[in-house]
């Protein structure tokens, strides 16, 4: 018996029917979830003190392919679905995990330990404040996003106040709090994959 195979190459988007061709595509935010989670988990262990801080250069890898890269991706992908807050979140995020690769990799020799400090506080300062109105954002989404982006804001908060008062416990509480924000992008991530299954659901709390 003969397989047939349909060839034909869908037209690309336009203004008709960009809803319709964004509908044929696979929800991306499963994707953008795991690549935060996983990058997230790796860096906050450090940051809890679980892994020595000269381990630190691993993430590097999972800062520029997975955290960064592919998600990244998946903001496109949301662009293309109309989700706007998907799209802002996920491609924002993964430029995040690759400005923070150039950091690490990139780190200026002439920088004094004083000054490194200062510029990372402000740096994560202002990824604390797009974290928050980024929350604000998820309270008309689902309970999961507000677990995910509210204790995030907190990381991105505690991770500040420990570059910028070289408090080393504010640091740890950060990591501790990154861990969390890693468990619940996971879940975030298996329930959108589990409930693209037929008769499979998990709970996300809808707001509306």
């Amino acid at each position: 018996m003969a397989l047939t195979v349909d060839t034909a190459v869908p037209a690309p988007p336009s203004t008709h029917n960009a809803g319709e061709w964004g509908a044929r595509i696979a929800d991306p935010g499963p994707l953008g979830l795991a690549a935060f989670a996983m990058t997230t988990f790796f860096l906050s262990s450090v940051n809890a003190g679980w892994l020595p801080k000269s381990v630190e250069g691993v993430v590097l890898g999972l800062a520029l392919f997975y955290g960064g890269i592919a998600q990244v991706f998946a903001g496109m992908w949301e662009f293309v679905k109309g989700n706007t807050f998907g799209a802002v979140a996920f491609t924002s995020y993964g430029a995040f995990w690759l400005s923070f690769w150039y950091l690490i990799a990139h780190t200026p020799l002439d920088a004094t330990a004083d000054d490194k400090a200062r510029g990372i506080g402000f740096y994560l300062l202002g990824w604390t404040i797009f974290t928050a109105y980024m929350l604000v954002c998820t309270l008309r989404i689902n309970g999961v996003l507000i677990g995910v982006f509210g204790f995030l804001t907190v990381t991105f908060l505690a991770l500040t106040l420990g570059e910028l008062t070289g408090v080393a416990t504010i640091t740890t509480l950060g990591g501790y709090l990154g861990l969390i924000t890693a468990a619940l992008a996971w879940y975030g991530s298996l329930a959108g994959v589990r409930n693209s299954l037929a008769g499979a659901t998990l709970p996300t709390f809808p707001r509306s």
